[in-house]
């Protein structure tokens, strides 16, 4: 896979249209014209993402209902148990574990394939993983988490990854976003994680958010096999421009964490705050990557992504942040003659 320094990307969601929205509630629409829908919103959010100038690109996940919930819909032994509150005023349907857990099917095949026919530059493709969807779940089927959340990483994840790469997906993102939540758990994420990619030959990032000291996640994230960390930063930071510890005191922490343990991977580096519609300035984003690699001293490490999925903000807020982003990157690069 081709590598290259401070590549821009997305993380996820991307909201939908409200006509599409209003398209997939109607009853008397049928199926066929609804898939039709989906596909024109992701050909439509795959184009926009490449003419922003986005190095790495999927659909917005235009296809799926939530990125919880349309996996436990598709997994045997999981049932949706009714909505409850997650944050703020938002809710989701949680799902219930009656018996144990195998794979149906690979549910991500047909969006990643018309991805890859329609897509002109570098794709990464997100999933749940195993941890987070045993978390956000009601466990009536096993005698302890642990067992839940490595047998959905050996029975459904791994072999769901096994399919994606056997069609050509190359760059895999799993979502762990409870991961952070519980960090006397952290060994149960590294293990439910390799489990999930154990011998399967691919390009492997982890995308974490929630998490108020990503430092909780050492020494145990050390054993972990991924390529890649993607981390919400920018939602903990300072909106002043400059590189000192002082401005960037939302990515001082993990950081030096990082450089302390001298580690060698990639870091995805939050630098839009998904939760605002303030639209960052390039410079700020310039700034926090630059600091990134006065930190690392590596910019061949680091990438650049929202702190998360962006369907909480508007589609034109979503795409003017992610324009922003792409300059600022740019502008980062110059600065370093790259």
């Amino acid at each position: 896979m081709k590598k290259f320094p401070i590549a821009t990307q997305e993380i996820g969601s991307i909201r939908k249209p409200r006509w599409l929205v209003k398209l997939l509630q109607d009853k008397n629409v049928s199926d066929e014209i609804k898939e039709s829908a989906r596909s024109d919103v992701a050909l439509m959010n795959l184009k926009l993402f490449e003419d922003i100038g986005l190095d790495i690109v999927y659909d917005g996940e235009a296809r799926r209902v939530e990125m919880y919930e349309y996996s436990i819909r598709r997994i045997e032994g999981l049932k949706l148990a009714g909505k409850i509150r997650s944050w703020d005023n938002k809710y989701y349907n949680k799902g219930r574990c009656t018996k144990k857990v195998n794979y149906k099917g690979p549910y991500h095949i047909d969006e990643f394939l018309f991805v890859k026919e329609n897509a002109k530059k570098m794709i990464k493709l997100p999933i749940t993983g195993a941890y987070t969807l045993a978390d956000w779940s009601y466990n009536e089927a096993y005698k302890s988490k642990e067992d839940f959340t490595i047998d959905l990483a050996r029975k459904v994840i791994r072999p769901l990854i096994r399919d994606l790469v056997k069609t050509g997906a190359d760059f895999i993102q799993i979502d762990e976003p409870a991961a952070t939540t519980h960090p006397e758990e952290m060994k149960l994420v590294v293990d439910s994680f390799n489990e999930s990619i154990k011998g399967i030959n691919a390009k492997f990032g982890i995308h974490i958010c929630y998490s108020e000291d990503y430092s909780n996640m050492y020494p145990e994230v050390l054993e972990m096999k991924n390529h890649q960390y993607e981390l919400e930063f920018a939602n903990r930071d300072s909106w002043n421009k400059g590189i000192n510890h002082s401005n960037r005191n939302g990515y001082e922490s993990f950081l030096k964490t990082f450089r302390d343990y001298n580690e060698k991977k990639e870091i995805g580096l939050g630098v839009l705050d998904v939760h605002v519609d303030k639209i960052e300035p390039p410079e700020l984003v310039r700034d926090r990557i630059l600091y990134a690699v006065k930190m690392t001293d590596n910019p061949n490490l680091i990438h650049v992504n929202p702190d998360c999925g962006l369907r909480t903000r508007t589609r034109e807020t979503s795409f003017s942040k992610l324009r922003n982003m792409v300059i600022g990157a740019e502008m980062a690069k110059k600065k370093l003659e790259l």
